[in-house]
Order: C-alpha cells, then structure tokens, then sequence
C-alpha cells in the first residue's frame, strides 16, 4: 500500500484520489465529496500540503452556520472507528489501535468514555492520534475533552488530530 507521487494526484482518476483520502484519512463518502475535486483542480507540494488543504475544507464547515455542513462534517468525523473497538475496518486504524489492547477491565472503561464523549458531544466521534501513546495517556486526553464541553473546540481538535493522523500515515506509505 504505497501513495501516488504527489505530482501524480490532479492526473488520477476520481476512484485514485478517492483511494488517497481513504490512506490517508478514513473511507468516507461524505469526504469524498468534499474532497475528491480539491485532489483535481489543485497541486500540492507534498502530502502534507494536501492534507493542510482538506483542514481547511474541514475547518469551513466546522465553522459555518448551516446545521447541514455540521453535520456532514461530524459524518466525516464519525469515519474513524471507536478506540478499541473490536471492529475496526482500515488497514491503518487496526495498527494504530494495536497498542490500545489491554486488559478487560481497561477495555470497559474506554468503552464507557466513549460513551460518555458521544453523549456530551452528539454526533462526533472522539478522534486522536494514538500512535505511540499509552492507553493511560489517550484516556486521560479524553476525559479532559469531556470536561470541556466545548462542541465547537471540540470540532476543532477532532480536525487537528484527523490531519495528524493522516500526516503520520502520508510518511508512512510515501
């Protein structure tokens, strides 16, 4: 599984550049659509670029008025599997989740936050970049994103942390 050069990426057809964002994010239809004319109609300098463009894209309708662009963001958002989930469809995501293995008990209480995050916060999913983080350290992260209580800034950091994501997975499969 290896990425396209980045000078490649206007000229591929629609299902290539839909297969980037899936690398590099997560399978969305909704991000797709957002994002599958921005891979054509612009050139990036490098991955990274790319994905600072498609933060852009997110963070507009993270910060529009219209109940329908909150939620197709939240939609795009919600891609990304549950930490520790037992389910989890993307190549990337099972390893990235891999490390969040743990005991029963440990594994109760992500499931227990991760309600407890959707119920403050309807509609999103907690999203962060695990990879190279205790389970300690991630639970300790949600929690305080919990306390906050800040849909908004949580839209935000949910963003951020997708385009880490993704930026960790462009060095990966460049």
């Amino acid at each position: 599984m290896k990425l396209i050069p980045i000078a490649d990426v206007p000229a591929a057809t629609t299902e290539e550049r839909a297969r980037i964002l899936d690398l590099l994010f997560e399978p969305s239809t909704q991000l797709h659509t957002l994002a599958v004319p921005l891979l054509h109609e612009k050139t990036f300098s490098s991955y990274n670029d790319l994905i600072s463009a498609v933060g852009v894209q997110l963070t507009d309708l993270a910060e529009s008025s219209s109940t329908s662009d909150t939620q197709w963001l939240e939609s795009i958002l919600g891609s990304h599997p549950r930490l520790g989930a037992k389910k989890v469809d993307s190549e990337q995501s099972q390893a990235e989740q891999a490390q969040l293995q743990g005991s029963g008990e440990e594994a109760e209480q992500l499931r227990l936050l991760n309600a407890e995050y959707e119920q403050t916060y309807p509609g999103l999913r907690y999203v962060v970049f695990v990879d190279g983080r205790s389970r300690q350290v991630i639970m300790d992260d949600m929690r305080r994103r919990i306390a906050n209580g800040n849909v908004r800034k949580e839209r935000a950091a949910a963003i951020r942390a997708m385009c880490e994501i993704a930026s960790d997975r462009a060095n990966k499969l460049v």
